[in-house]
This record gives structure tokens, sequence and C-alpha cells, in this order.
């Protein structure tokens, strides 16, 4: 896991040189306070001088001059490579997410997601940060303080190393425990993000249908099992650093007896016992230490492991090596698009058709409507056109070429996509409007505002084309939404428009402003138009009526009524109801 960190920390490999170069100097001083400790020891207090002591005390002094010194640099450097790390980490995290499919994010909750950008990342930032440092440091430390015991005493130094045996197998045994249990807490945390996210997004939702209690139990149920995993790691972790506490204080309670045995006979100094008590003592905490910092790595092994998916996770659509160019307006006659012999099937269901030997071709400036029931494949139709899926056997062509030959966003650079439900992001009118086309001018910014009736609205809003908008827009009627994005897309200027028929949920007011903006955006372009209302569909060229996933008919209005018997049904029932 921490191998896979290092593709991360190793653009940085001057920084981590000079904090090694730092934290070996501060483990290095830190081991000479025991010789300062023998000095102060035997010739200060031993040998009753005044001198041998201050020469002791200003030892120690220049010793902790030059640690806290090191001590800074290591700190500095160590946490800059960990905030250095993680930012990279999450950038390439996200750049990596937005070229997954749309699909990838129904099957998982967004709120998951961002528990692995945001919250598991920060623990990455911990153990680049803190965590590997402060074990590093430790290890050296270890390392030095058992090479000076032996110096100063090989027969205490053997006492005392009797405890690393005792302390590896609790060590291996609850470090695999405290691993398992950080990535189960870990995912229970990121369901109780994602349960209070989506709570919180769809609030009206929950305190119209009275519903905050309910809301309230599953929350709290979704807590308590996040504190059980949580509990669980914790009981692991601490059983680990008690049992390392009674081993090495045992082995270093041996060794101060037999020391103290050996000065009362004469065979060693009382400095040489005090500096060999030094050094088990760094001993002794170094490797606690160690422990410590090994539990948090392993807590952080389950986020490596989360985050690891993520980046494992390929996208299912992708532009091929050498996608061929779309390269001049003169590509773009005749028939634009061509669906031949289309289908389609979703991995949820395997057993239906969404999309069932689709044919048809649509010319260039031709507006066409999609008419039929509730899954009859009219979205499923856009999802292929923008290559958020792709067909299952057939194949879609523009301009002749087929779409899975031509780069992903140069294929979706021809097409604007306007939803029934219009998606505004927190920020202010400009910014979502310069969503369309990020280089656009701020006279085309009004202008494109303007021809979607949507200038005036915008003028009255507190700060006008700088007014925040808030989450999705929420300060916005559901009308002025739909205005932004008709705005949106007239300002991308596509050859090709995409309607999910934006009028199906407005007054009528608002209707007939969003119709004439829809009418202005639909000038001398390639439109599909999703039809859920049959009197919106007047002025396309032809309308193709979809069921079950087939084409079973095309043609006008007036046609259908006769020829079509669903469009002749849909119809009826529509008109009908218009008149209740």
């Amino acid at each position: 896991m921490l191998s896979w960190l290092w593709q991360f920390v190793k653009p940085y490999k001057s920084q981590v040189f000079l904090a090694l170069v730092a934290l070996l100097m501060t483990s290095a001083v830190t081991l000479s306070i025991g010789e300062g400790l023998k000095q102060m020891v035997d010739e200060g207090f031993s040998e009753n001088s005044s001198q041998g002591l201050i020469d002791a005390l200003v030892v120690i002094l220049v010793i902790s001059l030059v640690l806290a010194i090191g001590s800074f640099v290591r700190f500095y450097l160590v946490s800059w490579i960990g905030e250095r790390a993680v930012a990279d980490i999450r950038k390439q995290l996200h750049q990596h997410l937005l070229t997954l499919q749309p699909s990838f994010f129904e099957d998982n909750l967004a709120g998951e997601i961002q528990s692995r950008v945001t919250t598991d990342t920060t623990l990455l930032e911990t153990v680049i940060g803190s965590s590997v440092s402060f074990a590093l440091r430790n290890i050296i430390t270890f390392i030095g303080a058992v090479i000076l015991m032996f110096v100063t005493n090989a027969k205490l130094a053997l006492i005392v190393l009797t405890m690393v045996p005792c302390v590896s197998v609790p060590l291996v045994y609850f470090g695999r425990k405290v691993r398992n249990y950080s990535k189960v807490s870990q995912e229970k945390v990121a369901n109780v993000g994602a349960w209070a996210s989506e709570s919180l997004q769809h609030i009206k939702v929950v305190q119209a249908f009275t519903r905050e209690d309910l809301v309230s139990q599953r929350f709290s149920a979704s807590a308590e099992m996040a504190f059980d995993a949580a509990r669980k790691r914790i009981f692991h972790r601490a059983m680990l650093i008690a049992l390392v506490v009674i081993l090495v204080f045992t082995s270093i309670a041996a060794m101060i007896y037999v020391g103290g045995t050996d000065v009362i006979n004469g065979e060693l100094t009382a400095g040489e016992l005090s500096a060999f008590v030094f050094y088990s003592l760094m001993v002794a905490g170094s490797l606690g230490a160690v422990i410590g910092v090994f539990s948090e790595i392993l807590r952080a092994a389950g986020a490596i492991e989360r985050i690891r998916e993520l980046f494992l996770t390929k996208p299912l659509i992708q532009s091929v090596e050498l996608p061929t160019p779309i390269n001049s307006q003169d590509t773009f006659k005749d028939n634009l698009i061509e669906f031949n012999h289309v289908n389609f099937i979703y991995p949820s269901r395997p057993d239906y058709l969404a999309l069932n030997d689709l044919s048809f071709t649509v010319k260039q400036g031709e507006k066409v409507a999609l008419v039929g029931p509730s899954g009859a494949g009219k979205s499923t139709l856009f999802d292929l056109l923008l290559r958020f899926r792709d067909a299952n056997d057939g194949e879609i062509l523009l301009a002749g070429t087929p779409i899975t030959e031509l780069d992903i966003h140069d294929l979706r650079d021809q097409f604007a996509l306007v939803p029934q439900q219009p998606v505004l992001f927190s920020a202010d009118v400009w910014e979502n409007l310069r969503y369309g086309s990020p280089n656009a001018t701020q006279e085309q910014v009004i202008a494109a505002a303007k021809a979607a009736n949507a200038h005036d609205f915008i003028m009255e809003l507190p700060n006008g084309y700088h007014a925040f908008l808030g989450e999705q827009g929420v300060k916005l009627s559901g009308g002025q939404k739909q205005r932004l994005a008709i705005a949106r897309a007239i300002l991308r200027d596509p050859k090709i428009l995409l309607l999910d028929e934006a009028t199906s949920a407005l007054d009528a007011q608002s209707e007939f402003l969003v119709q004439q903006a829809l009418n202005e955006l639909m000038k001398n372009r390639t439109t599909f138009i999703i039809a859920h209302r049959l009197a919106t569909v007047a002025q396309v060229d032809r309308i193709f009526v979809l069921d079950h996933g087939r084409l079973i008919d095309s043609g006008s209005h007036q046609g259908l009524m006769a020829s079509s018997e669903l469009y002749a049904r849909l119809a009826k029932l529509q008109f009908e109801a218009a008149t209740l």
C-alpha cells in the first residue's frame, strides 16, 4: 500500500532527501543526550565537580538547539510533502472520476464516492505528512539506541532485546484485525455521510411528508453501525498497545535490577547505568511509537484500498487511440445522424431490449420528435447519441462516421442537451451560463440570455448576473432555471440539439416564455425532441413513434393519427385530459 503512495511522493524527491537528512540529524542528536547524561552523573555528581556539571549542561543545551532546528526543518518538509501528495491524489482521483461513464454514478452513491475523495484522502495526508516520518525517526532511534546499548553493556542489552520477538506476535495478529476493522469502519462512516447528504438535499420532501423521525432513526442507525465498527477497531488497537507496554516495561524492570546489582558490585558506573536506562527508554518509547504509527498506517491502508478501487475502475466508454477527426462544416450534410439496427440492453435487465433493432436517418437541420409511452427508449436514445452508453449491436453514425471512431470530446461538442430537469451549479449566473462556452464574452452571454427570455428576470435578481443561485439553482423558479439552461445551450451554439421536453413541468406563462426561447434555439439546427406532451410537436418535421425500444412508425401528426394506433391513442388521452 505504501509503495502505491510512493508514486505521488516521488516527484518531490529533493524535499524527501532534505527531510531524511533532518530526520537522521534529529535522531542522532537525541541519542547523544545519553552521553551527556553519563558525563553529568560520572563527572558532575560522582566527582562533586561544578565545572563538569556545567560542561554537561552546556552540551545538553547545544544539543537541544540543534534538535529544535532539525525538528523544524523535518516537520515543515514532511508536512509539506504530505499536503502536496494528497492534493495531487485528490486532483488525479477527481480527474479520473470525470472519465467514468454516468452509469457508474448511478450504481454508486454520490456521498460514498465523496467520502473517498475527502475523508479517505485526509487519512493519507496524516500518514504521508506525519506518520511515516514519525515511524522512520523512531525506527532509526530504535536501531541507534540498540547499538549504543550494546556498546555500553552487552549483557543488559540482551536482556532488553528479549522483548522484541514477544512483541512481534501480537503486532502481527492485532495488526491484521485493526486493518480489517479500519476498512469496515470507513465504509460505515461513508454510508453515514451519504445518507445525511441525501436526506438534507431533499429536505423539502422529507418535511412535506413529515418523515423527519424516520430519517433521523435511519441516520442514527447508520451512525451506531459506524460507531460499532470503530469500537472494534479501537479495542484491538488498545489491546495491542497494552500488551506492548507490559512486555517492554517488564524487560526494562529486569534490566534495571541486573544493572543496579552491577553498580552495587562495582562492575558498572552510575553514569553508564543512567545512560543505559536512557537508551533502553528510547528503545521502549520508539518501539511503542512505531507500533502506534503502525496502527495508524493499517487504518490508512483501508483508505488506500478504497481509493485504489476508484483508480482501478476503468471507464467503459473511451475514445479510440486514433480517432477520426471532425474536420469542417462540410462534414455535416445529407444524413447527419444514422441508426443502423441498434440494440441496447441495460446490464441490470439482461433479458430486456431497451432498444430493439432501431434504424432511422435524420438529415441536417431536420427537427424530429420522439414520442412513446414511458420505457419506450427515448432517453436511452439520447444516452447512446452522447455515448454515455454504447450499443450492444448495430452502429450509430454522425455524418457517415461511426461515433465509436470519433473522439468523445469532439463528438459531444456537436451536441447541446436541455434536460427536463435543468442542472444548475452552486455559482453565479455568469458561471452557469458560461458552462456552455467558457470563453464567451460578456456581450455573447447577455445576447444568449436575451434570446432565452432570461435577461429581464436576471436583471431583477440581487447583483444581476453576479447573483449566487444556491445549490442546484434553488433560488430560482422552474421556468427561470429552464431558461438559463436554454441560454447556456444557445451560448454553446451546437450543431445538434437534444431537448428532453423542457416545458412539461411548467405553468402556462413559463411554458410560453420557454417555448419562445426553444424556438429561437432550434433555428437552423438539427433537433431531437423527447415529446411527453404531443402539443409540442406541431413545428417538427417528423415524429418517431417508439414502443418497447422499437420504431413502430414515423411521419407527421396528421399522418400518424391515421396510421398509428399507439400515437392516436396517446393523442386522444392527452387531448381529452386537457379538456377536463
